[in-house]
């Protein structure tokens, strides 16, 4: 058994117990309410730096939730690694479909985790996943076998949209220099077939209210007679894709980079079973634009999809009324080379000329990001592969992902450097959904093989130098 597996081995229940402590901790930062928890757990993850070696830890203010920041710089010939995560987490909404309270963790043996998997909000999107970098972290320093210098930019508010890492980042451009970003806030395959994502859907996400009378009107005086604000936001939302699940925006495609038919076939390597995934998903049949395929509609194709719809009354028993106003939420998955401030314009002129005589309509511009396509042939991929087949002994695959994580394209955009994304987690671990959870075999493959990022990444950065 090889040092770092020992290591793990000795300290598997007391990495549990901290990663617990963690998670326990409510940091929504989209709910104002949770502002002293958020502001505890970046205290936490500060302690947990320093405890885990580095020579120096700040917390630093941003307009918004701050960024733990550190640092633990060995030699200016080494490469340097910046490790990015997120401490903050989503609302654990809707409460009453979870299992077990979302900030009580506790480990639940499933068919896919046999070795058993933590339940908890966090627990995959990001806690457990940057956690497992700091404990990583620890065994190299431990060790004395860290052959780069490392930096660590733990943010509070990815949930949000990161309002305000870009001022962060704009302003630390000295502070956060480095050779390659290291995330691991995406997932793989499964637990025989590690993956490393490649590409990043972007991201436009609108609100949008549809008014009609100035007041909720009574349904059999005024009913046939006035604009339904439900019923007109409704038809408009229909309208937004064809017989073919195809947006129906005008100029929407104009600037989609297709891929090419020889990667479609590479991606189609991807060992996937449709029949599993429609079970795993409890659904008859899979639903999408026409002429891809389930991979490639969730990675490589643009959608739209409504998040949230609501109006009028939806308490208990029966209220007849035409509600005076209408919401949604509605999210748009961008891909190369869609700009996500043109497809928020694009969305709301579009929107804006559907709403009928009678009512208006109000588009308000959420968060949104850039699509991001990371590529295979540098060191830092390599690095990657490598080190993931030594753990799981067979090679990685690159996948493009049907996530989006805007921050990737400012940090190449602001720091002039590539991202590798290492993620751990599985399609099934449910993050944003009541019962997220990780596997335990994911969060201490994680920290077995990181370390072994670094050896690699170090070696192939020598090299490169001679």
């Amino acid at each position: 058994m090889s040092i770092a597996n020992n290591y793990i081995k000795e300290n598997k229940d007391r990495f549990i117990d901290e990663l617990f402590e963690l998670i326990k901790i409510p940091s929504i930062s989209a709910d104002s309410k949770y502002k002293n928890d958020m502001i505890r757990t970046a205290e936490f993850v500060k302690d947990s730096l320093i405890k885990a070696g580095c020579s120096h830890v700040e917390i630093c203010e941003t307009p918004g939730y701050p960024v733990v920041y550190g640092e633990h710089l060995l030699n200016e010939k080494f490469p340097t690694v910046l490790v990015y995560g997120h401490y903050d987490v989503q609302p654990p909404d809707p409460l009453n479909l979870w299992e077990s309270p979302p900030f009580e963790p506790i480990i639940k043996k499933t068919e896919i985790h046999p070795e058993g998997a933590i339940f908890a909000r966090g627990a995959c999107d990001d806690k457990g996943q940057f956690y497992m970098h700091v404990k990583a972290f620890e065994y190299l320093v431990k060790h004395d076998l860290l052959t780069c210098n490392v930096k660590f930019m733990i943010e509070g508010e990815e949930e949000v949209g990161s309002p305000n890492l870009g001022w962060f980042v704009k302003r630390n451009h000295d502070k956060l220099k480095n050779d390659v970003i290291l995330i691991s806030d995406t997932g793989m395959i499964s637990n025989q077939q590690p993956s490393i994502t490649t590409g990043l859907r972007g991201l436009s996400y609108v609100e949008v209210e549809v008014i009609g009378p100035n007041r909720d009107l009574h349904s059999g005086l005024y009913g046939g007679a006035v604009a339904n604000p439900i019923n007109v936001l409704t038809k408009m939302i229909a309208s937004l894709h064809d017989e073919n699940n195809h947006i129906t925006i005008p100029g929407f495609y104009d600037k989609v980079l297709e891929v090419s038919l020889e990667e479609r076939a590479e991606m189609a390597k991807a060992p996937f079973s449709l029949e599993d995934y429609k079970k795993a998903l409890n659904i008859e049949d899979v639903y999408g634009e026409k002429g891809y395929s389930t991979n490639e509609r969730n990675s490589i194709r643009p959608t739209l999809d409504v998040n949230g719809i609501w109006g009028g009354y939806t308490g208990e028993g029966a209220k007849t009324v035409i509600p005076s106003k209408a919401f949604t939420k509605i999210s748009m998955r961008l891909v190369p080379d869609q700009d996500p401030e043109e497809i928020t314009m694009l969305f709301k002129n579009h929107f804006e000329k559907l709403a009928p005589k009678g009512t208006r309509v109000i588009v308000k511009p959420h968060h949104g990001g850039f699509p991001y396509v990371t590529p295979i042939d540098n060191i830092a991929y390599q690095a990657a592969n490598e080190a993931y087949s030594e753990t799981f002994g067979v090679e990685a695959i690159p996948q493009r992902s049907g996530g989006s994580i805007p921050i990737v394209y400012l940090f190449e955009k602001e720091l002039k450097s590539k991202s590798i994304l290492m993620g751990f987690g599985l399609d099934s671990d449910a993050i944003h959904s009541p019962n997220e959870h990780f596997g335990v075999f994911n969060y201490l493959k994680g920290i077995e093989t990181i370390p072994l990022f670094y050896q690699k990444y170090a070696e192939l950065y020598k090299s490169n130098l001679c």
